[in-house]
């Protein structure tokens, strides 16, 4: 890391998962009562995630849920996490956003994304093309840049309001691909390693090598985002951490289950080879009482060069949820 890892600026995902029990409007609820809560804490952002025909999941009016959030909290900085591309034309992303930053400006954050964050039947109903959107994305990010600069810069649309917001975009991305674009255009650059961890190094390292400085970043900047189950004990860590397991189970099988509450054991609920499967796509994920899960950061930001922790959390009760969220501050705070 570039900096004294006490001063490690820490962030929320949220995918706004429903849990077994709840309604969507309930997970909603819960996502402004999360965001109030964190900024209390000094988080530096709470991003939204974007998913869709996922009957297990509230987010896919991502501006939308930005709003709501940006209305009921006051300093945080709100963004998406992200706006899966693809899936819109850059001028309505421009005009979604840049009224978000008027409504609030200096709040808004727009991370974007190469994936559809769906299937592609309903990635064709979302975006209505027989056009590879996913290989135009480079072009895409450049054109809903210039939307948001200021209106010298741009040709005859123009993005009402979003003209000279200059809202701040990151690249998100899995690969080293997104790892390359990101580098290639100066900006922030933000790694999905709490569901896709393979490349995660390789990508770092191949963004910081090829970073090139910009009008927007001068230097490279890298967010991790991680899963964390932290709580009193390692024992209750341990046994919260068994519905975040459930979660990864139903992605492995394509099920559609909702967040289910913890169990004691996952004994006879996975087979070997979906347990194997889960637990790599989760590999990164901070899980124990307050001492443990700073032990890991200690050692994950000796192998990780990072600048600022993302964490996700799927645990099943509200209360617990946001005490982890306090046990992990607690634990970069004690460093």
């Amino acid at each position: 890391m570039n900096q004294h890892i006490k001063t490690l600026p820490v962030s929320v995902l949220d995918l706004v998962a429903i849990s077994e029990g709840q309604t969507a409007k309930d997970a909603l609820e819960d996502m402004v009562s999360l965001a109030q809560h964190v900024e209390k804490l000094g988080y530096r952002r709470f991003w939204l995630s974007e998913h869709h025909n996922s009957p297990t999941l509230a987010s896919s009016a991502t501006s939308i849920l930005i709003s709501k959030v940006l209305d009921h909290t006051e300093s945080i900085q709100v963004g998406s996490g992200g706006v899966m591309l693809p899936n819109h034309t850059p001028l309505v992303v421009a005009e979604q956003f840049g009224t978000l930053e008027t409504m609030h400006p200096g709040r808004v954050n727009l991370g974007l994304g190469r994936a559809p964050g769906t299937d592609m039947q309903t990635a064709h109903a979302l975006r209505r093309t027989t056009q590879e959107t996913a290989y135009v994305f480079p072009q895409d990010v450049v054109e809903l840049q210039n939307y948001l600069k200021p209106i010298e810069h741009q040709g005859m649309v123009h993005a009402y309001p979003g003209v000279g917001t200059e809202v701040p975009i990151f690249i998100l991305g899995s690969s080293t691909s997104s790892a390359q674009l990101a580098a290639r255009l100066g900006l922030p650059y933000a790694f999905a390693a709490h569901f896709a961890p393979q490349q995660l190094k390789q990508a770092i390292q191949l963004y910081r090598s090829q970073f090139q400085p910009s009008e927007y970043l001068a230097e490279p900047y890298v967010i991790v985002c991680v899963n964390v189950v932290a709580a009193e004990t390692n024992e209750e860590a341990e046994r919260l951490a068994t519905s975040s397991q459930m979660f990864y189970l139903n992605v492995v099988r394509g099920t559609k289950n909702l967040l289910q509450p913890p169990v004691d054991t996952m004994d006879g609920k996975w087979s070997l080879y979906e347990e194997n499967v889960a637990r790599s796509m989760s590999q990164y994920t901070f899980m124990g009482d307050r001492d443990t899960i700073s032990s890991q950061l200690r050692s994950f930001a000796e192998e990780v060069q990072f600048d600022e922790l993302m964490a996700v959390s799927y645990i099943y009760d509200q209360e617990k949820r946001k005490r982890s969220f306090e046990i992990l501050k607690e634990s970069v705070d004690q460093l």
